[in-house]
């Protein structure tokens, strides 16, 4: 009789696995982009209530269970097209056979957690994590379905980034909202990412008939363009959060080189076959650039509690007079 159930229940969980990897649990580390909005609202609004916890946990795991929600969808309408992809093409949608009630099941279930958790969390977490759900709409359903456009496919992907920075900076408050300046400078940071992913699968791909067959925004890209973009976004992110810096804390200015210098590593990456910067969650295995980010996280942390006087000149309008 034990051998039975044990035997039905390996055929049930082997019949449930597919459902269980689109949703992509093993990209959940992607969640620790939440993590910097808190530290931005720690620094400049300084305060904290015994509510923290349970806001952090509930916004995770609303975050999390969005997230799923988006790549279920994301899986189950791009299957058509992840045929022509090098890797894509082994997705359980693509090689498996799926029942597509069970997916719509699975879809509206995570929605939901999601959405409630957020709703436990706060109200200003669940209009952002709702944000969050409403985006992987626009980008993956049709009619509008933006990953389709060229640039506002990689804009209205981006724009996550900054979601998430919200939903971190509204678990730690709900009173104040963050400068508008490193909201756009994670924003533009999401962006060099998703064009630089983008021009690392162009180049794996190779051909752009096939390209486009992946992908139709890549009937309208070459590499030239890709890599402007993914460099134009870069700048951008550059520019808006040396504002941030330089309006709310002059010695932060000491770490745009070595943010410069993280732009660098990672554009360098997508020239690697196969790299990780097509796989954003795999990116911790980079040991390079972890041990990078470790120190910048390091670097930026010191200058949140150490002040520098004499930078404070460069913020003081004044001329040089040289005597004749």
């Amino acid at each position: 009789m034990s051998s039975v159930v044990a035997l039905r229940f390996i055929r049930y969980a082997h019949k449930s696995l597919p459902y269980l990897k689109i949703a992509r649990f093993d990209h959940y580390i992607k969640q620790l982009f939440i993590l910097p909005g808190m530290l931005f609202a720690f620094a400049l609004i300084k305060i904290a209530d015994a509510g923290l916890v349970s806001r952090l946990l509930w916004g995770m795991t609303a975050t999390c269970w969005v997230a799923s929600a988006n790549y279920i969808i994301n899986e189950w309408l791009d299957a058509d097209f992840d045929q022509y992809h090098p890797t894509k093409k082994n997705r359980p949608l693509v090689c498996a056979s799926i029942q597509p009630c069970y997916i719509i099941v699975e879809y509206f279930i995570f929605a939901f957690v999601g959405l409630l958790s957020a709703w436990f969390a706060s109200k200003p977490v669940f209009i952002a994590v709702s944000s969050l759900f409403f985006m992987g709409i626009v980008y993956n359903v049709p009619p509008v379905r933006s990953k389709e456009i060229p640039y506002i496919d990689v804009l209205s992907e981006s724009v996550n980034n900054a979601i998430r920075l919200l939903i971190g900076w509204f678990i730690v408050t709900g009173r104040f909202l963050p400068p508008v300046s490193i909201i756009l400078g994670y924003w533009m940071g999401g962006a060099f990412l998703m064009a630089a992913k983008r021009f690392a699968e162009y180049r794996m791909i190779g051909e752009k008939s096939r390209a486009a067959l992946y992908r139709k925004s890549f009937k309208y890209y070459s590499e030239e363009s890709l890599l402007l973009s993914a460099f134009f976004y870069a700048m951008l992110s550059v520019f808006f959060c040396g504002i941030f810096m330089l309006k709310y804390r002059i010695e932060f200015v000491l770490a745009i080189p070595f943010l410069c210098g993280l732009f660098c590593i990672y554009l360098d990456m997508c020239y690697k076959p196969d790299s990780a910067a097509q796989k954003p969650e795999k990116l911790f295995k980079e040991k390079g650039l972890f041990l990078y980010v470790l120190f910048f996280i390091m670097l930026f942390v010191a200058l949140l509690f150490f002040k520098l006087p004499f930078l404070r000149r460069f913020l003081e309008t004044s001329f040089l007079v040289f005597e004749q």
